[in-house]
């Protein structure tokens, strides 16, 4: 299975400390500036490092059978996305809104409605329509015409999208923000309306790629770590004295009818319930309760896989 992870920067680290977090060491394989590498714990998987745009031309193409990149730039291979690329698991991290801005001068302007109506005196007065700078051409222009504006063009950027206002060079600018500072600085709001993507990194599986039944084992047990790992973070057990069992397990019966699950002398359930729990066990004179926190809980089946799996033509 080939699996592509960012190349450089805040992402890669993030991406490599995430793999750690679950269990799989990143082992490069091309020295240590190589572009090449294996998952440890993890056989049979072939990492890549990639920039996070070639990841998702990749998965895309088919090239690549697994991905981590932003869906920012996945959305932006088409409208047809989900048809090509599924995403498996969004990782909390690479956070970054794909947003509408205007000039910060333009006091009356705060929705897509007022953009609309400022594309059709501007287009009356001068004869030209509306410049909108970006680099996200496919997701711009899918937006605009959700909203039902046609006055304005693209102006496709290789650079500082920001500053083209100031340069002259348009009126509108689309791009990728994680606080709004660059954009303030420039002299940019965000719309109210004007979010067009709240993007972070994801894990992506290529529904074109080529899968063999060792390739789908493969990601299936990537797939397991990965779930248990996330699934666990939400869980705490309680543990009792067996003397006290029978008092404990009718203290904690509402929990475990909300989703919690049962166990020797204990109960595994959600982090949220664990207070309110260890007071009724308080209450019923169970004594001493100690908490744990696992770090795997692993379940036979990933329904996020089998909905993949699915999806694949025979």
């Amino acid at each position: 299975m080939i699996f592509a992870i960012p190349s450089k920067g805040r992402l890669k680290d993030q991406v490599e400390d995430w793999l750690a977090g679950c269990g799989f060491k990143l082992e490069m394989t091309g020295g240590a500036r190589g572009y090449s590498a294996e998952l440890g714990g993890l056989p049979g998987v072939s990492v890549r490092l990639l920039s996070a745009g070639d990841i998702a031309a990749g998965l895309d193409s088919g090239e690549l059978h697994l991905g981590v990149t932003g869906e920012d730039l996945l959305r932006e291979r088409g409208d047809d996305m989900d048809s090509r690329v599924m995403l498996l698991r969004a990782l909390g991290f690479g956070r970054a809104d794909l947003v509408v801005t205007a000039p910060k001068s333009w006091i009356d302007v705060d929705t897509m409605a007022d953009i609309d109506d400022v594309g059709h005196l501007h287009l009356a007065k001068t004869g030209r329509r509306l410049r909108v700078a970006t680099k996200y051409v496919t997701q711009t222009r899918a937006f605009f015409a959700r909203h039902g504006i046609a006055d304005y063009r693209i102006v496709e950027s290789s650079g500082a999208t920001e500053g083209a206002p100031a340069a002259g060079a348009a009126e509108l600018v689309v791009d990728i923000t994680t606080t709004g500072a660059t954009l303030a600085a420039n002299g940019l709001k965000i719309l109210s309306d004007g979010v067009i993507l709240k993007s972070q990194a994801q894990l992506t599986a290529s529904r074109v790629a080529s899968w063999s039944a060792e390739q789908l084992e493969s990601l299936r047990r990537m797939l397991s770590v990965v779930e248990a790992k996330g699934r666990a973070a939400k869980l705490a057990t309680l543990a009792w004295p067996a003397e006290q069992d029978a008092a404990a397990q009718a203290a904690v019966a509402a929990f475990v009818a909300k989703g919690g699950s049962r166990r020797a002398n204990g109960v595994l359930l959600a982090t949220g319930d664990l207070f309110d729990a260890a007071a009724a066990l308080a209450a019923a004179g169970v004594e001493p309760v100690t908490v744990s926190r696992p770090d795997y809980v692993f379940e036979s089946r990933s329904a996020v896989l089998d909905q993949f799996v699915a999806t694949l033509e025979p």
